[in-house]
């Protein structure tokens, strides 16, 4: 059974990566180990030792804090509330955009964002 903080720790290693446009195999061959393990990693069916989140932190250049950014709120955000999904993330479309919209110029991506929020409220 999985725990929720390896779940937790998984996700935000998923989350980095994709941030930066790395593959698990890209990935698992920094850290030195099979693409299948760093598979396993991001959805917390197996735990990472200490050392390796270690080297994990290194390959995606984040402090070893990272992993853990986060973890109070998701342990008690159980509720449905939120109009935007919980391991928002964790959505590769998602990271998708947000890698998009930073390639975008700055002075465009101000006005992108207030487009954005007019039609969200309009919605």
């Amino acid at each position: 059974m999985t725990h929720h903080v390896d779940v937790h720790v998984g996700k935000r290693v998923r989350h980095r990566r994709w941030l930066i446009g790395m593959t698990q195999q890209q990935l698992a061959q920094q850290v030195g180990i099979k693409f299948q393990q760093i598979q396993k990693y991001e959805t917390g069916a197996n735990r990472i030792s200490a050392s390796r989140l270690w080297d994990i932190a290194e390959a995606l250049d984040v402090p070893v804090s990272f992993f853990f950014e986060g973890l109070e709120e998701s342990a008690k955000d159980d509720s449905p509330k939120k109009s935007v999904p919980a391991d928002l993330m964790g959505d590769k479309e998602a990271l998708d955009l947000v890698r998009s919209y930073y390639s975008i110029p700055e002075n465009q991506r101000r006005r992108l964002f207030e487009l954005a929020r007019v039609l969200s409220d309009v919605a």
